[in-house]
């Protein structure tokens, strides 16, 4: 019995090793580029907490703020009332997107209230568009010139002058 344990053990430490090596290779060798500054951003169709489905080409034409965000990020939570400021002075000038990765419904809508955030939120199911925008940290924020490329990514919390000085400049490439 001994020695039939004895290769259980050496056969389950080959799976485990394949596998192991197997992911490496695909994280190391992945072509799926992560977008750049100056690249364009991906497209997405998210459902919103108002219910309705965004698409990110429906912004086109005006500079576009896609935020990466939880509710358990405290930066997140710090950067929010900046963001929801910019917001109000930019109005329709400026998109500012919320994506929250897949968190509850409920807890999402509780900090939306408690916040009073009134631009729009999605949910990154599956955090499929966290994967496609290479988001690795929370915050991230890219910010898009009107065309949908990529102006600036910061990774991050942001502070309110840094939001209005990215806005600023993108509207007056506009």
């Amino acid at each position: 019995m001994g020695k039939h344990r004895q290769w259980i053990q050496i056969s389950i430490l080959a799976v485990i090793l394949v596998i192991g090596g197997l992911t490496l290779a695909n994280n190391l060798f992945s072509k799926e580029e992560k977008p750049v500054a100056g690249s364009a951003a991906p497209n997405f169709k998210l459902l919103g907490l108002d219910g309705k489905t965004h698409n990110l080409s429906d912004y086109e034409g005006k500079p576009v703020v896609v935020n990466f965000w939880g509710t358990f990020c405290e930066p997140c939570r710090n950067e929010m009332p900046a963001l929801e400021r910019q917001h109000a002075k930019w109005g329709d000038k400026v998109a500012i997107l919320g994506l929250n990765l897949d968190e509850p419904k409920v807890a999402v809508e509780n900090y939306v209230k408690e916040t009073g955030v009134t631009f729009p939120i999605l949910f990154d199911k599956d955090e499929t568009m966290r994967k496609r925008f290479g988001v690795k940290e929370y915050p991230t924020t890219f910010f898009l010139n009107g065309d949908g490329t990529i102006a600036a990514i910061k990774v991050g919390e942001m502070d309110e002058p840094f939001i209005e000085r990215t806005l600023s400049s993108l509207l007056q490439q506009q």
